[in-house]
C-alpha cells in the first residue's frame, strides 16, 4: 500500500510502499477515508518529540473495518469507525479506573517503542523488509492500517466519513478539555488562547458547557473571528499588545477558566495570569520535549487556583467519540468549517507545509 513515512527532521517525508500485515488477535485492519493533518504531526516533522523512526505517520482518522484479528466479536466488516489514538489496555490501574486517556501500557509500549501492545510492529517497507514504527498506534496517513479494536470506535453509518475524522483528535481533545478535564460550569468564564483547530472545539466545548463568557486569543484576526462563529462572545488580537492586559480590560477579576491551545512556554504562562480567583489554567497545546515555564507558587496557592494537564481531553473514546459524533450530526457541533481543504495523499508533505505557515485549520488525505 501507499503510505507517508517519517525518517529524520532533516528528510523531506515521503510517499513509499509499505507492506501492512494482518491484524492479529485483538486487533482490526481498515481502510483509511480520511486523516487529519494535526499540529502534533509538525512537532514530529521537526524533531521536537522524540518518536521512534523511521514511522509511518498520522493519528487522526476515519474508514471502514475491512479485517478482524482472532477474538474481535466487537466489530463486524463493514463498520464506520473514527481511530483513537489512545486505545485503552483495559488492564491497567487507570482503564479500570475508567482514566482510559491516561492508559499505562499506551505509554510504556505502543507510544514508547512506536508498535502495538505485543511490542511489534504489523508495518514493513516493501522490498527491502525494513521494520517501520506505527504513530501513536494509528498511523493514518496509509491507504490501510492495522490497530488494536479498542483503537477503532464504531460510529453510526449516516456520518460523513470524510468529516468526522476530525473527531479523533482534534474535536475530543478540545471538547474534551472542557468537559471532562476541567468539567466547566454553566455560567462560567473562559478563555482560549489559540484558535486553531484543537482550539476552536475548546470554544464550542465551552459553548456546550454554558459558559456565559467565551474569549478567543490569538495573533490572527481571522482565527477569532472564525471563534465567534463557534461561540465565542469576545474576541482579543494578541498580535496588538499583551493579551492578558486586553483580558483584564474585559473582566478585570479574571476568568475561571484559561485554556492554552498552543503549547508554548509564553502562552502557558499567559493562561496562568489570565486567572482570577479559584481559576484553573488547562493546558491543552503540546509543546517540545523538555519546555519549561514558569509561574509564581504563591499567588497560586493564595489564588486558590490550578493548573491541569489535559490529554486527549480525558476522554473515553468508546463513549465520548460516538457521542460527539452524533452532536454533530443533530447539530450542536461544527465540524465542516474545521476542514480547510482535501488533497490525496501523495501531497502530506505539502499539507504540512501549509499548516506549518499556519494559514490552515485541519487538511484531511484522502487516500
Amino acid at each position: 500500500m501507499q503510505a507517508v513515512v517519517f525518517r529524520d527532521p532533516e528528510t523531506r517525508v515521503e510517499v513509499a510502499e509499505v507492506a501492512l500485515a494482518a491484524p492479529k488477535a485483538g486487533e482490526v485492519r481498515v481502510k483509511i477515508a480520511a486523516a487529519g493533518v494535526c499540529h502534533s504531526d509538525l512537532h514530529v516533522k521537526r524533531g521536537e518529540w522524540d518518536a521512534p523512526a523511521p514511522m509511518v505517520m498520522g493519528h487522526e482518522g476515519s474508514g471502514v473495518v475491512v479485517e478482524l484479528g482472532e477474538g474481535v466479536t466487537s466489530l463486524a466488516v463493514g463498520d464506520h469507525v473514527v481511530l483513537s489514538w489512545v486505545p485503552p489496555c483495559g488492564e491497567c490501574r487507570y482503564c479500570l479506573q475508567g482514566h482510559e486517556a491516561r492508559c499505562q501500557k499506551v505509554v510504556d509500549v505502543n507510544n514508547t517503542h512506536g508498535s502495538l501492545f505485543d511490542g511489534t510492529s504489523r508495518l514493513s517497507a516493501a522490498g527491502s523488509g525494513e521494520a517501520l514504527h506505527h504513530y501513536l498506534s494509528v498511523s493514518s496517513f496509509a491507504e490501510e492500517v492495522v490497530v488494536p479494536v479498542s483503537g477503532a470506535i464504531k460510529v453510526r453509518d449516516d456520518a460523513p466519513l470524510d468529516v468526522i475524522a476530525v473527531v479523533g483528535c482534534a474535536v475530543a481533545t478540545g471538547v474534551g478539555a472542557v468537559l471532562n478535564t476541567a468539567a466547566v460550569e454553566p455560567g462560567a468564564t473562559v478563555a482560549v488562547i489559540g484558535c486553531g483547530g484543537v482550539g476552536l472545539n475548546v470554544v464550542q466545548g465551552a459553548k456546550l458547557a454554558g459558559a456565559e463568557r467565551i474569549i478567543a486569543v490569538d495573533v490572527v484576526p481571522e482565527k477569532t473571528a472564525m471563534a465567534l462563529q463557534f461561540g465565542a462572545t469576545d474576541r482579543i488580537d494578541a498580535s496588538e499588545r499583551d493579551a492578558v492586559e486586553q483580558l483584564l480590560e474585559l473582566l478585570p477579576d479574571g476568568v475561571d477558566y484559561a485554556f492554552d491551545a498552543i503549547g508554548r512556554t509564553s502562552t502557558t504562562e499567559q493562561a496562568i495570569r489570565m486567572l482570577g480567583l479559584g481559576g484553573a489554567a488547562v493546558i491543552v497545546g503540546l509543546p517540545p520535549t523538555g519546555a519549561k515555564a514558569s509561574f509564581e507558587p504563591l499567588v497560586l496557592a493564595e489564588a486558590d487556583q490550578r493548573i491541569l494537564g489535559s490529554n486527549y481531553g480525558s476522554v473515553r473514546a468508546s463513549i465520548d467519540i460516538p457521542a460527539l459524533v452524533d452532536r454533530y450530526m443533530d447539530g450542536q457541533l461544527k465540524l465542516d468549517p474545521l476542514i480547510s481543504g482535501r488533497r490525496p495523499l501523495a501531497e502530506a508533505a505539502e499539507a504540512l507545509d501549509d499548516l506549518e505557515a499556519g494559514g490552515v485549520l485541519r487538511t484531511l488525505l484522502i487516500p
